[in-house]
């Protein structure tokens, strides 16, 4: 039997084929299983095909006197292991200082595919597009009210790089909101998301694994209209920087991170955002 140089240096060193290849698909593994989306923004990853996340949030954002709370429940299945589709079920408390309300908020509807994935050792690159619809069914006779009281289309595209150590992730997302009964329709907004993230210390699958966040997130809205006319004392843009963490432990992650503003250019009498924050629990069955 001939043996090749090759051969004789993996004998030597103790190593087969087999075992390379083992040790391969195991780094690539660890990259798929730890995969992470931003914490404001949006990211590519989907679940695995017939997996199941749930990831119950709350996230709280206050502007001058006026404050909102939602917490809820987000449910994600993955069709296929490019395709992922789901739901979020939101409970709303919204408030100032001479009134407030909570209830029902409007139940949205998600899809996300990943058209694009490269995998190299230790790391992964992929992009996706996402779809979301929010509906109009937020709990009605609210002052102030719960919902939007339209239903409202969002249309996003995503890249994200994951490796051992660095991570990065940029997005932008378009939404289009629709006209309320009254003839209000709040402007189109764009969404600007750019990320990075570093793994000080690299783990295995079965360890705990800690991986810190930086985002830059931008907000541009259109004026808003009532019955075709524009309305002063609307739109704008406003960024933001929002560190945070992801910690995670086989199939359950915490996520959480705060949202501070660092510039705003709001048109007419508006607040001005004062803090944002948001945590979340995820856990894949």
């Amino acid at each position: 039997m001939i043996t090749t140089k090759n051969q004789l240096v993996l004998k030597e060193t103790g190593l087969t084929w087999l075992t390379l290849f083992t040790r391969l698909a195991a780094c690539l593994w660890s990259v798929s299983v730890l995969a992470h989306d931003p914490i404001f923004g949006i990211g590519p990853h989907v679940i695995f095909k017939g997996g199941l996340e749930v990831a119950p949030a709350a996230h709280f954002e206050k502007a001058g006197d006026r404050n909102a709370t939602k917490t809820g429940m987000e449910i994600t299945y993955g069709i296929t292991g490019n395709w992922a589709a789901g739901m979020e079920l939101p409970y709303m408390g919204v408030g100032d200082s001479s009134s407030s309300a909570s209830g029902r908020g409007d139940i949205k509807l998600f899809t996300k595919y990943r058209f694009w994935r490269n995998d190299t050792l230790g790391a992964q690159e992929s992009a996706a597009v996402l779809l979301k619809v929010d509906l109009d069914t937020a709990k009605g006779g609210t002052n102030p009210a719960l919902g939007t009281g339209t239903t409202d289309t969002i249309l996003g595209l995503t890249y994200g790089y994951e490796g051992r150590k660095w991570y990065r992730w940029s997005s932008i997302r378009y939404r289009l909101n629709g006209t309320n009964d009254l003839g209000l329709q709040r402007g189109q907004k764009v969404l600007f998301d750019l990320v990075g993230g570093i793994r000080l210390r690299p783990t295995g699958y079965l360890e705990p694994d800690t991986v810190w966040l930086l985002e830059l997130n931008g907000e541009h809205s259109d004026r808003a209209k009532l019955n075709g006319t524009n309305l002063l004392d609307s739109g704008g843009t406003a960024w933001f920087v929002s560190p945070g963490v992801f910690w995670t432990k086989r199939n359950f992650a915490i996520k959480a991170g705060v949202q501070i503003p660092i510039a705003s250019n709001l048109n007419g009498a508006q607040d001005n955002s004062d803090v944002r924050a948001k945590l979340t629990f995820e856990w894949h069955l």
